[in-house]
């Protein structure tokens, strides 16, 4: 499913079939999210994780509905390496420590999706409709010093935009925690995966539209980052 801004949300393709298609192009990760579960209130499919999960042969990152630790037990059953927890975490942040604690830190991801808000980068919850009140440098903070091994940042205001990631808001992120931050909102050419690993602390860039619609080829795009003097996994 792909929107913009977090709204107008429609139908993509197949999920299975479009992990396969990223393992076999070069992809470095896929981040699976249920991004209706936590809104609806049920559990991630899991039918659909194991099918996937069964496709690819890179590291699987899932998220979506994640509420209790037995979740974590469920989605790493079927296939994951890690998980990525968001509204679960803001209702009981100390699911983040349960969890790193039982599992490892290196398989929480606290998920986070922000947007300016009265002059400050805020958390938003249930796809991007509430703001929680939270700030999101602090949060970030917090979360890894609960124990999340890693954060992937989403920007509201960047979302399917296609105009460049938020330099501003990741740039505020990444130097506020030492864990590894994926940056996800506002890909939409080679040239702004450059800007982004030029600009920012972030580990890695993760997009959905600009690869989902054939707009950019992942091995190009290595090829060019290269080229730019950004170290990449070829």
């Amino acid at each position: 499913m792909k929107g913009v801004n977090f709204e107008g949300v429609h139908d993509v393709a197949d999920p299975v079939e479009m992990a396969d298609f990223y393992n076999k192009s070069g992809a470095d990760e896929l981040v699976f999210y249920d991004i209706t579960a936590s809104v609806e209130g049920r559990k991630l499919f899991t039918d659909v994780l194991k099918d996937t999960a069964a496709k690819i042969f890179i590291p699987l990152t899932v998220g979506g509905g994640i509420s209790a630790l037995s979740d974590f037990d469920v989605v790493l059953k079927c296939g994951a390496d890690k998980v990525s927890v968001n509204s679960g975490a803001i209702k009981d942040p100390q699911l983040i420590k349960e969890a790193a604690l039982k599992y490892g830190d290196q398989c929480v991801v606290l998920s986070m999706d922000v947007k300016r808000a009265g002059g400050r980068f805020k958390v938003f919850t249930k796809g991007g409709m509430e703001d929680t009140g939270m700030d999101a440098i602090e949060w970030a903070k917090k979360g890894v010093s609960l124990g999340a091994g890693e954060l992937v940042v989403n920007s509201i205001d960047t979302d399917g935009v296609k105009g460049g990631f938020d330099i501003e808001m990741l740039s505020a992120i990444t130097e506020s925690v030492s864990v590894p931050v994926i940056a996800s909102g506002g890909a939409g050419k080679k040239e702004d995966f450059a800007e982004l690993f030029k600009n920012t602390g972030v580990s890695a860039g993760l997009a959905a539209s600009v690869f989902h619609f054939k707009e950019a080829d992942i091995k190009e795009l290595k090829s060019y980052l290269i080229s730019q003097g950004i170290e990449v996994r070829v």
